[in-house]
């Protein structure tokens, strides 16, 4: 039925029931929220909170964004209903956690893994939660990893790329990956600007994140892959944002870096690429041609995930430039939806 024909069919109806005079009322709006059959419903892993305590904590903070520190639930949710996502899993973004003191990071760490799992209590089906972790401290770490699956339930655990001067892929980790990797854990990896280069002035008026956030994913990368983690710990599923950074782009190049290795068959028995074709990508700040073309060349789309950078990210505009990208309708139903419920089968219903 014509959607005009639909309309009038309703309104006349409805009319002849004395319904149909209420002032701005859409019948067809109505119609749907009593039960017509539902679109797509996008799942966002790539979306951001901040927990009260977490904003008194990084205001005034290098990396800082102002939509981060006035970010609510209602927010959240306006957004996605406006880009159609159903459910979003929250992560703590820049600046992080970490600023020198472990006390600090470890008790901010807790505040705003509670304030999480409150906000996915208070909205079940409409949020996730990706607890934060108060690394460098490995120690500290594998408590606030049984505290946030065994009492928040929390639907996995976020990392940043560094912490000052240390990458994933440290020695001093790897008790940590011992225990995602035994929990089959979803690790969502967020990239920070390293203590290295927060300060390059390599050009004016030139922020850490417009360059130095995708590098950073590289580096990270490079240090799971080429210090054996990955391929040592393969039931860890790893969300990298932003399409990869600049990996997908250089992977060829860093592959060849693998061949040089001396303790090769210990730590990259497959090569890079094949470990890096086992991780989850997602497209925040990357659903334009140049990053979803070189990352297409790596992974299939059974390996991409739809991710906004909320607050800072708007559903409707990478669901708009997703659609303008050349995907088939099947690949854009596993990026929009089903990859994500592969990872989190909570959310299939």
């Amino acid at each position: 039925m014509a959607e005009q024909d639909r309309r009038s069919f309703l309104l006349n109806t409805l009319a002849s029931l004395g319904l149909a005079a209420t002032v701005g009322w859409d019948p067809l709006k109505a119609f749907a929220q009593a039960g017509a059959p539902a679109g797509p419903r996008i799942i966002d892993v790539h979306h951001h909170f901040g927990p009260p305590q977490w904003v008194n904590e990084v205001r005034g903070r290098p990396l800082l964004l102002a939509p981060n520190t006035t970010w609510t639930p209602a927010k959240s949710i306006e957004n996605m209903d406006k880009g159609g996502v159903a459910s979003a899993v929250v992560s703590i973004t820049n600046p992080g956690l970490w600023f020198g003191d472990r006390a600090v990071t470890n008790s901010l760490a807790r505040a705003c893994n509670e304030f999480g799992a409150k906000v996915v209590q208070d909205h079940p089906t409409r949020f996730g939660l990706f607890a934060a972790m108060p690394l460098p401290d490995a120690d500290a770490t594998l408590k606030e990893i049984d505290y946030a699956y065994s009492a928040l339930k929390a639907d996995g655990v976020g990392l940043f790329t560094n912490y000052g001067d240390t990458w994933l892929g440290n020695p001093a980790y790897r008790p940590v990956m011992e225990e995602l990797n035994r929990r089959r854990a979803v690790v969502f990896v967020h990239p920070t600007a390293a203590d290295c280069c927060k300060g390059l002035n390599y050009a004016p008026d030139v922020s850490p994140g417009t360059m130095e956030y995708g590098t950073d994913t590289t580096r990270a990368i490079m240090g799971l892959t080429f210090s054996g983690d990955a391929a040592k710990f393969p039931d860890i599923r790893f969300i990298w944002s932003h399409a990869g950074g600049t990996m997908p782009f250089l992977a060829g190049r860093i592959a060849r870096a693998d061949r040089t290795l001396k303790d090769r068959e210990q730590r990259l028995p497959n090569g890079f690429i094949a470990e890096v074709k086992k991780f989850y990508y997602d497209v925040a700040g990357a659903a334009n041609e140049g990053a979803i073309a070189s990352l297409m060349k790596l992974v299939t789309s059974q390996q991409v995930l739809f991710g906004t950078d909320f607050p800072t990210g708007d559903s409707t505009d990478i669901v708009q430039s997703l659609s303008q990208l050349g995907f088939s309708e099947s690949d854009l139903r596993a990026i929009n939806r089903e990859n994500a419920v592969r990872l989190l089968p909570r959310f299939q219903a």
